[in-house]
């Protein structure tokens, strides 16, 4: 990890800039992000319900206007995951981020502190594809709720789509924009995308991850 600069969010927040933009978000409030001048962050929490941490780029919720993925170029991410402690009923390592026009939630999952591979519950199975030498298992489902509103129509309802890797592993590279055409091939539309973030999500417990690398790469096209 970096040795100085660090800087430690808590509560449910957001900020940042370029591939730096990083939030902080659980159902009760609690933990912390600590973010630092280079691609970097450590998340912790403890009993924080539904908790996620991630940082990358942001290009559709603060002041700024989201394209169709493909407009950004070639997005990939660079990535080292540390793991200790618990991670609750489910935990999710790897990339997170939301389209607009559809409204669409997605995650490409590398790690767990659980065990490899699980199916999100109440999904569509759409099969599996291979991307950077791994095999992935893809689901998609409907949502009910208001996470929604991070899409601009303010939804009640939207979709979930999932890459899950068929096997652990806690760094490597992860080739975000082969996993959207392949997603879409599959028919799970895209839409304007409005961030791509290196992430961890904890259903619980008391845990932490440190990232000392967290570098989220959009090639011009």
């Amino acid at each position: 990890m970096p040795t100085s600069g660090g800087v430690t969010h808590s509560g449910n927040g957001q900020g940042g800039s370029g591939n730096l933009a990083w939030q902080i978000w659980s159902n009760t409030g609690t933990g912390d992000l600590v973010t630092y001048p280079t691609p970097a962050f450590s998340a912790h929490w403890n009993n924080s319900g539904d908790y996620l941490g991630r940082i990358g780029y942001e290009w559709g919720g603060w002041n700024q206007t989201p394209k169709p993925h493909a407009e950004y170029g070639k997005i990939y991410a660079q990535f080292v995951a540390k793991k200790s402690g618990t991670g609750g009923p489910f935990s999710y390592i790897g990339i997170y981020g939301w389209s607009n026009n559809p409204c669409v939630e997605w995650y490409i999952i590398d790690d767990t502190f659980e065990n490899l591979p699980f199916d999100p519950g109440n999904t569509v199975k759409k099969g599996q594809i291979m991307v950077d030498g791994g095999t992935y298992d893809v689901f998609t489902r409907q949502t009910p709720g208001t996470g929604g509103s991070r899409c601009a129509q303010g939804e009640n309802e939207w979709a979930q789509y999932y890459s899950i890797r068929t096997a652990k592993r806690s760094c490597g590279l992860i080739s975000i924009s082969e996993h959207f055409e392949k997603w879409e091939e599959k028919g799970m539309q895209m839409g304007s995308l409005l961030e791509a973030k290196i992430l961890i999500e904890a259903g619980g417990g008391a845990g932490s991850v440190d990232f000392p690398i967290a570098n989220v790469v959009a090639e011009n096209p």
